[in-house]
């Protein structure tokens, strides 16, 4: 299957699962920033839409510990970049109908929580075809070095994602098993 065809499926599948709760181990996220060394204390983080994993008790959690949260704002000529965000802060639906920060400080995340559409066993991710993800990975790595945690439901695991040199692999996918 190509990555449409991939795409389209696991979507369909999301959607009919409409899966509410994501049962997450902090512990788990915690250990893997430890083991990894990372001392930074920016988190970019995603609002969940169109069934993704919902995040947004991880992202509570961090703010608890005193991270800085961020959001990602899409801008023109399909570049990303992340604002800082609070638990509390308003949001505006952007032109995809995704709720985006409205602040305007534009932060570099150490870690980054990605969602994804489908990945396979080498960390290999299909998103929603934009390509935003790829580039701003690409463009951070330059600037600093960033973990990137992918989070999906189990279901969603295939079992090759077709790849070219544009797409980037991440450093770990947290699942519901």
């Amino acid at each position: 299957m190509n990555k449409s065809q991939i795409r389209k499926k696991i979507l369909r599948i999301r959607k009919q699962k409409k899966i509410k709760k994501f049962v997450f181990n902090f512990d788990l996220i915690s250990n893997i920033l430890k083991r990894k060394k990372i001392s930074g204390k920016i988190i970019g983080g995603y609002y969940p839409y169109n069934y993704e994993v919902d995040i947004l008790q991880i992202l509570e959690k961090f703010e608890e510990k005193k991270f800085i949260i961020t959001l990602p704002k899409i801008k023109k000529n399909s570049q990303m970049n992340f604002y800082q965000w609070s638990i509390n802060d308003p949001l505006a639906i952007n032109r995809f109908g995704i709720p985006e920060p409205i602040s305007k400080m534009v932060k570099y995340p150490d870690v980054l929580l990605v969602p994804l559409v489908a990945f396979d066993k080498n960390f290999n991710r299909i998103g929603y075809g934009g390509g935003f993800y790829d580039r701003y990975i690409n463009k951070i790595k330059k600037k600093k070095n960033v973990l990137t945690i992918g989070f999906a439901y189990s279901f969603q695991k295939v079992k090759k994602i077709p790849t070219n040199k544009y797409d980037i692999r991440l450093d770990f996918i947290i699942t519901n098993k």
